[in-house]
């Protein structure tokens, strides 16, 4: 399917048919990159995206231990002289 380049305000687009749109549910906010001298156009993907999956992952495999296991060592300061 062939788009134009048209002038919007003081910038250049392309119109998006409604059945590309349509096939990829794209709406509301998109990301723009360029790969290879193409633009694509995706859906912006939300922080944290898929961390849950990666967390049980990273637990299956082992990788989800504390590396800095001494900052839990208390001290006889933490012990006597700390208080809330």
């Amino acid at each position: 399917m062939k788009a134009s380049i048209v002038r919007i305000g003081n910038s250049q687009g392309i119109r998006i048919p409604k059945v590309i749109l349509e096939q990829t549910h794209l709406k509301g906010e998109v990301e723009l990159e360029v790969r290879d001298q193409q633009i694509v156009i995706s859906a912006v993907r939300k922080p944290r995206q898929e961390w849950d999956m990666k967390f049980r992952e990273m637990a299956r495999r082992g990788d989800d231990k504390l590396l800095d296991s001494e900052a839990l060592i208390s001290t006889t300061w933490d012990e006597e002289e700390w208080e809330w």
